[in-house]
């Protein structure tokens, strides 16, 4: 995949992601401390954007709670899913930014080491990081805090929490299962507080800012979306309230849109014609943002098609260290491509909802989602490929099982 940065209102703004271009438009770091921060957390309605879509001032409400020998700060710049750009467009761009913000909760959380975990098959990304860490030495900033940097492995899950402190750890970067949050019991078991490249971002420019917020009185801030278009990945940042009609074509709007990425739930096409991008507009549609990923469906691909082909990859990308993974996602895949290529299978639906919740991760029930959404959206599709016809011209059906 190529990618594609556009200039941005807010957090891709700058023209140069070097620290002096940086510091004229933000100003020096603030460390304002742990009450002012979490209460601009707050107020601004910083959210995580790593997916779930977690309150960031819960997060460090509760990385600070209690008592504890240590605690940690990790960014986790390895999105995993292969159509998410939106943190390496952040590490290229505006990798201050997101320093800035790990400076902040380090120092109100008492932290004298950053984490910075990276994607190992993006060279340009650990590039960019190294550049702006050298920048900062050489001007002398962060002189009480050390930065260490981790590459997570090629694969969708490398990226997920536990996986991600797997890696710190020293052990092989898969998920385990997690009884408590990273926040609760992390790194070593100490309360750590770990979140995505764009979600420090938000909350150093939140601070930093002085009011000048764009997004909507509910919902300040933006989002960053990465729309996949062919081989292209296109990464635009977008106030929250904007209509889906000045990101999307008028043809891509006239077709399903895969909203949230491989883990997430296709729109009906034209459902986002009237939406915005914004939490509650996508909650009303009965969908979320996550971590912004668009792929509008492709001009002349089948949507069962291309749901089956995603199924099949999320199967080959667990970690199998579960029954769920390791027996249901494989069975799901093949049951999906039967009914994708008109033969009769395994009962999808019965298979959804054996895996649905049992997994030792978030993976199966995000293959699930993914799933679920298909067999509503594409209701006609999949009653036209049970009688050998496809809507977007596909061929070749065999009925038989």
């Amino acid at each position: 995949m190529l990618l594609d940065i556009a200039r941005g209102p807010w957090l891709l703004g700058s023209a140069q992601p070097d620290l002096v271009t940086h510091r004229s438009r933000f100003g020096p770091v603030v460390v304002p401390g742990f009450g002012v921060l979490v209460a601009a957390a707050d107020r601004n309605v910083v959210l995580g954007r790593g997916g779930a879509g977690f309150p960031f001032a819960t997060k460090l409400r509760t990385a600070a709670s209690g008592r504890a020998l240590r605690r940690h700060v990790v960014v986790n710049v390895s999105e995993g899913e292969p159509a998410s750009s939106k943190d390496a467009a952040l590490m290229v761009t505006a990798p201050h930014l997101v320093l800035d913000g790990a400076v902040m909760v380090a120092d109100a959380l008492g932290v004298r080491t950053v984490h910075l975990v990276v994607p190992d098959e993006h060279a340009f990304v650990t590039e960019a990081v190294t550049r702006a860490l050298a920048e900062r030495a050489e001007a002398g900033e962060d002189r009480r805090l050390r930065w260490r940097l981790h590459r997570a492995s090629t694969g969708f899950v490398s990226g997920e929490s536990s996986a991600v402190l797997e890696l710190i750890e020293g052990r092989e970067n898969l998920p385990v299962v997690s009884w408590h949050p990273a926040a609760v019991k992390g790194l070593h078991g100490q309360p750590t507080l770990l979140s995505n490249a764009e979600s420090f971002a938000q909350l150093a420019a939140v601070v930093l800012a002085e009011g000048r917020i764009p997004g909507t009185e509910a919902e300040p801030g933006t989002r960053l979306l990465s729309i996949t278009r062919g081989n292209r990945i296109a990464v635009q940042e977008v106030p929250h309230g904007t209509r889906w009609q000045a990101v999307l074509t008028d043809e891509e709007l006239d077709r399903p849109v895969l909203i949230g990425g491989y883990h997430g739930q296709w729109a009906p096409a034209g459902a986002l014609r009237e939406a915005a991008v914004s939490v509650a507009s996508m909650q009303d549609l009965g969908l979320v943002l996550g971590a912004g990923v668009v792929i509008p469906l492709p001009v002349g691909a089948c949507g069962l098609t291309y749901t089956a082909q995603v199924t099949r990859y999320l199967a080959g990308e667990s970690a199998g260290r579960c029954g769920p993974c390791f027996n249901g996602l494989p069975a799901l895949a093949t049951a999906f491509g039967d009914l994708a290529a008109g033969r009769v299978g395994a009962d999808v639906q019965e298979l959804a909802d054996l895996v649905r919740g049992r997994g030792a991760c978030a993976h199966p029930d995000g293959t699930v989602r993914l799933v679920s959404s298909a067999w509503t959206v594409f209701e006609a599709e999949i009653a036209l490929h049970r009688v050998g016809r496809c809507s977007a011209g596909e061929s070749n059906f065999s009925r038989s099982a």
